[in-house]
This record gives structure tokens, sequence and C-alpha cells, in this order.
């Protein structure tokens, strides 16, 4: 259910991770929606467009099952009780947009806000979606986060994902902006000092990427998890406008993934430089 990518070449402290890429869906999902709608919660493909990290030394982590099944970058408390059959036996601390959209733990609405399922789960299956899921892929980055701080005494996280072009009104934000290329979030410095972040933002302007920090995409739980950057852990997320490389409604490449893909690579090639020059 999780993939580990080890360096293909010297390791450096580089952990990137896509959480939300994975096209697996269980069998026992049982969702009661169209598969196509269901789709659109996916970072689809973002996993290969980073497939490089292991050739200058990173690690790449990503979950091989859908987001909508359970979302390894929310809370294990992050559950709306009402889409229960019984009591939940732990905390529940359902987030804003759990609530409003139905985007927890769980998934009960996909993107274009259809309800996923016209049952009430079971709380055995949700406990399972945490043991064989949620649990080992959140482990798996722990663990190579760590062994890259002890080796090297500090060490950078890449937390990839992939926004719809439409993500303001995803949001239910009302925005006269438009969308940029690629949003950087660093959970407004708490996450990420300033000198990475706009590192990795000149990286983006230089292959002729618009970027925003912060807006609208700050960073979860993720970001809150494992940025330290007083510890000299650095953690910051990549959205990438998905309108740049995907057919949103078919879920399949544009031609402008290849070049989309090189162009990170390059920006890879600066990220890997910088941290050379840290250690």
């Amino acid at each position: 259910m999780v993939t580990i990518e080890h360096p293909h070449t010297p390791s450096i402290p580089l952990v990137c991770d896509s959480p939300h890429s994975g096209t697996h869906y269980p069998l026992d999902f049982n969702y009661a929606v169209d598969l196509a709608d269901l789709r659109k919660c996916e970072d689809t493909h973002v996993d290969k467009l980073w497939a490089d990290v292991t050739a200058m030394g990173g690690t790449l982590i990503h979950a091989t099952f859908p987001r909508s099944y359970i979302d390894t970058n929310r809370t294990a408390q992050d559950i709306d009780v009402l889409m229960l059959n019984a009591d939940w036996p732990g905390r529940a601390d359902p987030s804003p947009r759990c609530l409003k959209l139905g985007n927890g733990l769980v998934f009960s609405k996909t993107t274009t806000l259809q309800n996923i399922y016209a049952r009430r789960l079971s709380v055995d299956e949700v406990q399972n979606r945490i043991s064989t899921c949620w649990q080992p892929y959140r482990q798996a980055l722990r663990q190579a986060l760590e062994a890259a701080h002890q080796q090297h005494g500090k060490r950078w996280h890449l937390n990839l994902h992939s926004m719809p072009s439409n993500a303001y009104e995803r949001l239910g934000m009302s925005s006269n902006k438009v969308l940029a290329d690629v949003v950087l979030g660093d959970l407004h410095g708490a996450a990420c000092g300033p000198e990475f972040t706009a590192l990795v933002s000149e990286a983006f302007k230089q292959q002729g990427y618009t970027v925003s920090i912060n807006d609208p995409y700050a960073g979860m739980d993720l970001l809150r998890e494992h940025g330290h950057p007083s510890q000299h852990q650095q953690s910051l997320q990549i959205e990438l406008n998905r309108a740049l490389y995907l057919d949103e409604t078919t879920r399949e490449p544009l031609p402008q993934f290849a070049q989309v893909k090189t162009d990170l690579s390059q920006i890879l090639a600066a990220i890997t430089a910088y941290i050379h020059q840290q250690l």
C-alpha cells in the first residue's frame, strides 16, 4: 500500500512524498458514486512527475491507495462521526474542511460534492483503513525523515501534490485571482524557513512557472508533524496546477507532461545543489 523508492546515487537528506497519487481502489471501498467523479480526488501521476527524485539522491515515498479511501495528510481524529453506523471509540475532532467539504480522514464527498457512499461505514472498516494504510504510510515517511536527519543533522522534506485548476471555487473561496501554476505551502513559515521556500520558488520561476506562497494552500498535517525549521527540519508543500499536465476529466497525461517532468528535474537539480551547499 506504500511504495518507497530509494536513492539511485549517494543519498542526500531529501525526502519527498506523494500521499494522494494512489490509483488502486481496494475491493472493500464499496463506494456508490461514479468512478470518474471519485477519481477527481486523486493527485494523479504526481509520483511519476517527480520520479527523478531518486536520481538526485533523494527518497520518494508514495501511496498506492486513493486519498478518498483514507487521507494520510489528515490526523487520525479528523473524522465525521455522522458517516459511521456506531459510536467511534476514540476521539473525533473533525476539521472545518471535513465538515464543509467532506474531506476528512475518510472522504464522504468527492471534489464535486457528490456523496461517495450510500451507506454508513462501520467502525471496523475505518479502523482497518487506519491500520493498513494510514499508519504504514505515516510510519514510512517518519522513518525516512528521521534516518536522513540522523545521518546528516539536517533534512529537507517536499510534500508533493496537485490541485484542480478551479481550486478557489473548489475550496468555496471567492477570489478574482488567477490560480498560480505552483503553490508553495509552508504553514506561513511554521514548517519551513524562508530561505528554502524562496529558493524553491525561484527555481520554479526560472523554469517559467508562476508561483504563489500559501495561497490558497498553506499545508496540512504532514507539514505540521514534520516541519521544524528551528531544528533544521524543513517541510514544504508543493501544489502543481493539474491543467499543466493532466486532462482533468480523463485523468490522462497531456502532451506537455514530458516537458513538465523535465522542468521538475531541473528544479530538483537546483534543490539538490542547495542541499549539498548546506551540508
